[in-house]
């Protein structure tokens, strides 16, 4: 469909006009409330939901707020701090007194079709708020926004093109999200069955029934479980140069890893960077390219999750760097094993209860399976084996360029560049 030409024969030659949001639709106030209040009102499956800042909600009762604060017009909200966003709803709704909303009580305007075209704009508003230290835009922003009006003497005319244009864009609506739901659930299918093989493939237990391939991929070959002291060429932390000292940090080129970016499991570029002077004034040290990381200690679920790199980097203390002779052990293979090892490695961690953590000791200690010890040629040869399976799994399942999630953003910018054309209106000169 060409959304151009359906839009040219569906105005017909009819004129289009630009009134300001404020002169089309009633702009309503919210309620004076605040956040530990919501908190404190929240009930689950109360008939009115509140708005307030971000993705912030409560759902309370009729009596718990004033009747007079409470919506029961289908509405556009505005949220007009941090997140700046437009959400239809239709529901009885009320919202913190800084976001506002508007309604219609004009027959011939389509709340929803006015909904979709302030959607079409919502990086023009968050440019605006980008301007303030807290992102946010006021009501006189959106009042004097102008918005297309349709054949506006004739009103039953210009609502008929109002809402075949709801009708196409909802149609449109229903089937991303409907495409974007399989998609996510046959991504969720291929992270359980990439976990499958993942286990499998490094299940070398005596007492386990091995994985077809891998008992194939062994043929016979002993697997001996070492220690990591012993497999490892260095088993160290990293250390945090002291950051009130600018010189240690700005104009920095050593890449410096936190705890949280283990998290991004391939790492191949860090948010902060050291100088020299920081390196050499910390406890912070190199660690090569082709190494694993493993987060020692940290907030919520990061202890004991592994990352590899692939960039040479320094790490900040919560962080252990394990480096491996490339001749005899291929790193990704125990990147992928200990990825198998978190629940037991949290297990491990002192105090895994609260704040406890790993520590040298404990990683060093840590028994890995060495197929054909023996022969490093061979043991080789069977780790990368099992790498390049995962690897293809990995791939497919995680990578933001390929696979799945691509596809699911292709849907979405598909759906996006559809419902622009259907609001390409030609605007006045003045406004151009």
């Amino acid at each position: 469909m060409s959304g151009l030409s359906y839009l040219e024969k569906l105005l017909d030659g009819v004129e289009v006009e630009w009134k300001p949001l404020g002169k089309v639709l009633e702009r309503t106030k919210g309620t004076k409330i605040t956040a530990g209040q919501m908190k404190e009102l929240h009930k689950d499956g109360a008939p009115i939901k509140i708005f307030a800042g971000g993705k912030t909600i409560a759902f309370v009762n009729f009596d718990d707020i004033p009747e007079k604060n409470i919506n029961r017009e289908t509405s556009i909200i505005v949220k007009s701090r941090g997140i700046i966003e437009f959400e239809y709803y239709d529901k009885p709704f009320s919202h913190k007194n800084e976001m506002w909303a508007y309604h219609s009580n004009n027959y011939a305007i389509h709340i929803k079709y006015i909904y979709y075209f302030m959607r079409v704009n919502e990086s023009y508003f968050q440019k605006i708020a980008s301007k303030m230290q807290m992102p946010q835009i006021a009501t006189p922003d959106t009042d004097k926004f102008k918005v297309p009006i349709p054949c506006p003497d004739n009103p039953e005319r210009s609502l008929a093109i109002q809402s075949e244009i709801v009708r196409i864009l909802d149609a449109f609506t229903a089937l991303t999200n409907e495409l974007t739901n399989e998609l996510t659930n046959e991504l969720k299918l291929r992270k359980q069955q990439y976990n499958y093989y993942r286990e499998q493939l490094l299940s070398f237990d005596d007492g386990s029934t091995k994985f077809a391939y891998l008992e194939k991929l062994l043929d016979g070959a002993e697997v001996e479980w070492k220690v990591l002291g012993d497999v490892a060429k260095k088993i160290y932390s990293g250390g945090t140069p002291d950051t009130k000292k600018t010189e240690y940090w700005e104009g920095g080129t050593f890449p410096w890893m936190s705890s949280g970016e283990v998290n991004l499991k391939t790492v191949k570029e860090t948010e902060k960077y050291i100088t020299e002077a920081g390196l050499n004034n910390s406890s912070a040290k190199l660690v090569p390219k082709n190494s694993v990381v493993m987060a020692l200690a940290g907030q919520g679920k990061t202890r004991g999750k592994v990352a590899r790199t692939r960039i040479a980097l320094t790490t900040n203390q919560s962080l252990a760097a394990l480096t491996f002779d490339e001749k005899k052990i291929n790193s990704d293979y125990i990147f992928y094993f200990l990825e198998t090892q978190y629940e037991s490695l949290r297990q491990i961690s002192s105090g895994n209860s609260g704040r406890g953590g790993l520590n040298l000791q404990m990683i060093s200690a840590y028994k890995v399976p060495v197929p054909c010890p023996n022969n490093p040629e061979k043991s080789l040869a069977i780790q990368s084996e099992i790498v390049r399976i995962l690897d293809k799994f990995d791939t497919l399942t995680n990578s933001i360029s390929e696979g799945l999630p691509r596809e699911i953003e292709l849907r979405k910018k598909q759906y996006e560049h559809y419902r622009n054309l259907l609001f390409s209106f030609p605007k006045p000169v003045a406004d151009n």
